[in-house]
């Protein structure tokens, strides 16, 4: 077995694996992880037998010393085919801590990928953790809807959702980011003194590389938007990224009335619409307000999990 560091010659080996991969998501291909190149250190390593065949990758980046997958997406972790067993998973492991060794790394940071983003059953590495003295540092709870199995909306939810649809509101695909980048700009700083991770131009070319997979839904009153929210869609999967009200908007229901359309219209054919985390320090802390909010629309909990292995 052999473990490599990422190339630039490797790019089409690597995302025609991803193509494969059983737990795939369109953030591991090399033109969304590079989008960001300039913020990390890339050490992301691709793993081959002893016959020469590329088995796993493992996105990832370098700091101080330790092995990050991958400081710059939400999740990282071996990514596998369906040909994958735990057995030599066990044995990709041991490589791993071998050349990071020789590389004089001191931990490695290992973001799991949770289960709702599987194509097939892809939990080896899970407990290979457990058999490598794995420490859990980092939990935090998404709020997820099972789309096969729903949950009824809170009535608060239901009110709001009357409210846009009594107010004359359109929930619509624009075809341009700037106008939602704005409200959603405002909206960050003055409710919570920060900025949108991305910026718009960022986004916008993102969408171009990936437009089967990121799209914006909102709700416009008279060509205004006054809420909305950023969609990545991967596989059986939806997430919603950068939900924003207007102050207008959460009079009248406009997030509410976009949420519903995308769950029972657009994604109604999918098996996962996943609302994202609502936590912070290290999961030691809940947003009640956040978390009660995605509640309300029948989702519940699934754990997004980090963990530090001692080298």
């Amino acid at each position: 077995m052999k473990v490599i560091k990422y190339q630039k010659e490797n790019k089409k080996d690597w995302d025609n694996f991803v193509d494969g991969a059983k737990n795939k998501h369109f953030f591991f291909y090399r033109n969304y992880m590079e989008y960001h190149s300039d913020r990390f250190d890339d050490h992301s390593l691709l793993i081959y037998n002893d016959k020469g065949d590329l088995i796993s990758l493992l996105p990832a980046n370098e700091k101080d010393s330790i092995l990050y997958t991958h400081q710059g997406l939400t999740f990282g972790g071996f990514i596998i085919n369906e040909k994958m067993k735990t057995e030599p998973m066990l044995k990709i492991f041991d490589e791993l801590k071998s050349h990071l060794k020789k590389e004089n790394f001191s931990k490695i940071i290992y973001k799991c990928i949770p289960h709702i983003y599987h194509n097939l059953p892809s939990e080896e590495d899970l407990y290979c953790l457990f058999r490598n003295d794995a420490k859990l540092i980092k939990r935090d709870i998404s709020t997820t809807i099972d789309l096969e199995n729903k949950v009824k909306f809170q009535e608060q939810r239901k009110r709001a959702i009357k409210k846009g649809i009594k107010y004359g509101l359109k929930v619509e695909k624009p075809q341009s980011f700037e106008g939602y980048w704005e409200l959603l700009s405002n909206v960050l700083e003055s409710q919570h003194n920060t900025t949108p991770v991305h910026k718009v131009e960022e986004i916008a070319s993102l969408s171009k590389s990936f437009p089967e997979n990121i799209h914006l839904y909102v709700a416009k009153k008279d060509n205004q938007i006054l809420g909305g929210t950023l969609i990545f869609e991967n596989g059986p999967t939806v997430h919603t990224q950068y939900l924003a009200n207007s102050y207008e908007g959460k009079e009248v229901g406009a997030l509410d009335l976009t949420i519903d359309y995308l769950i029972n219209n657009t994604y109604k054919h999918k098996k996962y619409f996943d609302f994202g985390i609502s936590t912070e320090n290290n999961g030691l802390c809940l947003n009640l307000g956040l978390i009660s909010q995605k509640e309300g629309f029948g989702g519940r909990g699934i754990c997004y999990d980090t963990y530090e292995v001692t080298l």
